[in-house]
């Protein structure tokens, strides 16, 4: 299942307008502005310029929120997305009220505590972003996340993912049996999506820094639904490609 552009053109714009020359110029406009973001229960709230905004959108990170104010926008981004521009792009400093901002491993216990899923979740979700993927909450299609092969104005999504922890199973207690794959696997076809279960491998390390990550491992998996018109042969169960 290929993408699905939405309208005439917007492959070409896409084309034009790359995920990762965007996300490039908002990690550039971060870091000479040196914004700082307040974390705020779940998420981080993010005070953006008029550039910055237009960036943020254009990179679907976070999503804007509407207040009184005329002459500013905030931005409120979740816990991955915040640690992603943080610890990956290292173009957002995080502070928790009038406090000092925050380094990568108090940001670390900070979310960790906030989220039991958190270190999973992150490692999934900065997989997918590293690739180019635009990442957003899959809840409405009952899975971890959907990823889209550019902004979710061009193209709908592609891929309904799952998380899977090694040695736990799926962090969120799904999957146990074979009809959570049928059920699941109905829905995305019913949306037209492809299933990717992303199996988070770490390799003995417990997730006590942010340096766990690295020993990491990800395995992709694509499950689609078997046709009887088809060879089982013929089923496509591979990695997925950059975005």
């Amino acid at each position: 299942m290929g993408p699905r552009w939405k309208g005439k053109g917007s492959e070409a714009k896409a084309l034009v307008d790359p995920m990762s020359k965007i996300v490039e110029q908002l990690q550039s406009s971060l870091i000479q502005s040196e914004t700082h973001g307040l974390l705020s229960g779940c998420s981080v709230l993010l005070e953006a310029t008029p550039e910055q905004t237009d960036l943020l959108n254009r990179a679907c990170f976070g999503r804007p929120i509407i207040t009184a104010e005329k002459d500013k926008q905030w931005f409120q981004l979740g816990l991955e997305e915040a640690f992603y521009l943080c610890h990956s792009l290292k173009c957002l400093k995080i502070e928790e009220g009038d406090k000092c901002p925050k380094n990568n491993e108090e940001l670390w216990e900070y979310m960790k505590s906030k989220r039991e899923t958190f270190v999973d979740f992150y490692k999934a979700y900065s997989h997918l972003r590293k690739k180019n993927w635009v990442v957003r909450s899959g809840s409405q299609y009952g899975v971890d996340f959907v990823a889209y092969r550019h902004h979710p104005a061009l193209v709908h999504s592609e891929y309904a993912v799952l998380i899977i922890s090694e040695g736990d199973g799926d962090v969120n207690g799904r999957l146990r049996v074979w009809s959570d794959f049928q059920c699941t696997i109905r829905l995305c076809g019913s949306v037209a999506k492809t299933l990717l279960v992303l199996n988070i491998n770490k390799n003995g390390h417990d997730a006590v820094s942010p340096l766990c990550l690295e020993k990491y491992d990800v395995e992709e998996r694509t499950i689609t639904r078997w046709s009887p018109e088809q060879c089982r042969e013929d089923q496509t169960i591979g990695k997925i490609g950059n975005g």
